[in-house]
């Protein structure tokens, strides 16, 4: 190989070929790395209504390393999206040398089991609020259900003008729910909405014209209900069957 002139040549070609290549390679991550090049803004979209300034500021100054280049952008994600209240966000560099965050807060739907909040998407969160919202009490996984079911019910209490206070779901799927007067509504495991339906439809013409509100209503009755009223006294209603489902 050493008495090989063409050879020799070629090697002296590769070897200064890969100097040079590492030279750009040094001189590239040197320039990438020049002051610079340093992220100057952070803009943020949809600032989070219970986010203060000061936990965004800790995150900007605490968590974003590198420059506009070098900064990682998933771990700058990660740690906008510890903030309590912030469901989602998306971090993408923005020229010349700063960055966009894109917030998405969570609106909190319901608490759940007074320990945490539900989103509006069903979601379970941890956050602290002063808001008047109804309560969730179930299974950790039936957070999405019980959303939907929640939605679905409140349309059909319309009509009575009560608000739904509670809402729980049993482990053996049984709906119950509260109104803001007090009532209880058993609502079982079957055609929920349509039990709810047809005790708003006679609601006024029955419970709404006694003297007494009534505390609890069993609606598990295949036409009717019975309800319970305050000193245990009870009253049944367009009730033709005792046999409940």
């Amino acid at each position: 190989m050493w008495d090989n002139a063409a050879s020799l040549r070629m090697l002296a070609n590769s070897l200064l070929g890969i100097s040079m290549l590492l030279i750009l390679i040094g001189v590239v991550h040197y320039t990438l790395h020049l002051p610079m090049f340093s992220i100057q803004t952070v803009q943020i979209k949809n600032v989070p209504e219970h986010v203060s300034i000061e936990q965004i500021k800790q995150v900007i100054n605490e968590q974003i390393r590198g420059n506009f280049f070098t900064v990682d952008l998933q771990h700058a994600r990660q740690a906008f999206e510890q903030l309590p209240w912030v469901r989602k966000v998306s971090v993408r560099r923005k020229f010349p040398w700063g960055l966009e965050v894109d917030v998405v807060e969570q609106v909190a739907l319901a608490r759940w089991s007074e320990t945490a909040l539900v989103n509006t998407y069903g979601e379970i969160f941890s956050a602290k609020s002063q808001q008047m919202l109804p309560v969730f009490s179930g299974q950790a996984d039936t957070s999405v259900q019980m959303k939907n079911m929640y939605g679905e019910l409140v349309a059909e209490l319309q009509p009575l003008q009560q608000k739904l206070v509670k809402l729980s779901l049993s482990p053996r799927f049984a709906w119950q729910l509260s109104l803001e007067n007090g009532m209880v509504l058993e609502l079982g495991r079957e055609q929920m909405k349509q039990r709810l339906a047809r005790f708003v439809a006679v609601y006024p013409y029955s419970l709404a014209i006694l003297k007494h509100t009534a505390t609890h209503v069993d609606l598990r009755y295949r036409n009717g209900f019975a309800a319970f009223l305050p000193h245990g006294a009870g009253v049944q209603v367009k009730q033709t069957s005792r046999n409940r489902v």
